[in-house]
């Protein structure tokens, strides 16, 4: 064991807490069951690695040195480190310690991911989770970059190296804002109502599976309606909607983001079902805790 050029062994570190702690080299030797001579020259040799001297050695024992003081800290530290290591990579190889670093989409937020560490913090309590906030098609990115072990993603990958699994799924409905023409029908609007309104909808780039969905959904009612604005998070598309900018079809989870001023409607000739979110990982991932979590989710 080195640190800088700084050498040493646990059985010398051991050796000097011990004497630290009785202050007094009998009295350590006694409690590691061994002789004295030998402990002493464990001592000097250690003294001698870290170039100054730990004790002070006196007819009724030994005293640290101000130096000595500072390195059983430290002492103290890497031993308890030494101690629980073997612990902890056990607990690692079984996948019920170690760190999962989770991508996901801010809709994703408030549904799959909350029961995600749910689960984690009731099974897996020494597994640490880093999450990461990422569009779609950035999470793919850092998965194949090993930035992330997992992903919360809108669509299913296309590639060998990454393996998927649907995790939910849910609707499209309509937001608008309170007192809108469209809430003020009675009856639910139709697709060829939202058409005659402004829409807000998704960035063809940064947010292309909602994009599509909407543009789609559009199509099929052979409708083209005028589209103000294209914005990248459904978070964001709900904050603008909620200023009174347009109506937007946004996923039925988003309610969970019940602004003051909107207003959700389901739509009475939109197919249900269509909005698809899949978990996404590397296939050679190598990481037991993600393994334990997949299974626990």
């Amino acid at each position: 064991m080195a640190t800088g050029d700084v050498g040493y062994t646990l059985d010398q570190l051991r050796g000097f807490v011990a004497v630290a702690e009785e202050s007094h080299f009998g009295r350590a030797a006694r409690r590691l069951q061994m002789t004295q001579p030998p402990l002493s020259r464990q001592i000097q040799r250690l003294e001698h690695g870290v170039g100054f001297e730990l004790f002070l050695r006196t007819q009724r024992g030994a005293e640290l040195t101000p130096a000595g003081r500072i390195f059983l800290e430290e002492a103290r530290r890497l031993l308890s480190f030494a101690d629980t290591a073997p612990l902890r990579a056990r607990r690692v190889a079984a996948g019920t310690a170690g760190t999962i670093r989770i991508g996901f989409t801010a809709v994703s937020a408030l549904t799959v991911l909350g029961r995600w560490i749910a689960v984690a913090a009731a099974e897996l309590p020494g597994v640490d989770l880093v999450l990461n906030e990422m569009v779609t098609h950035a999470q793919l990115d850092a998965l194949l970059a090993g930035e992330i072990e997992v992903g919360l993603v809108r669509q299913v990958p296309r590639s060998d190296m990454l393996d998927s699994r649907l995790v939910a799924r849910d609707s499209l409905i309509l937001a608008a804002p309170r007192g809108h023409a469209l809430t003020r029908l009675d009856r639910p609007p139709t697709m060829e109502d939202v058409a005659e309104h402004d829409v807000v909808t998704y960035s063809p780039s940064e947010a292309w599976y909602f994009y599509e969905l909407v543009v789609a959904a559009f199509q099929h009612a052979h409708l083209n309606p005028r589209y103000v604005q294209h914005i990248s998070q459904v978070h964001t598309v709900l904050s603008v909607v909620n200023a009174g900018l347009g109506v937007a079809l946004v996923p039925s989870s988003a309610t969970a983001l019940n602004l003051s001023n909107l207003v959700f409607l389901d739509i009475d000739d939109l197919r249900r079902d269509t909005v698809e979110l899949h978990s996404v990982w590397r296939r050679s991932h190598g990481n037991p805790a993600l393994d334990t979590l997949l299974r626990s989710v």
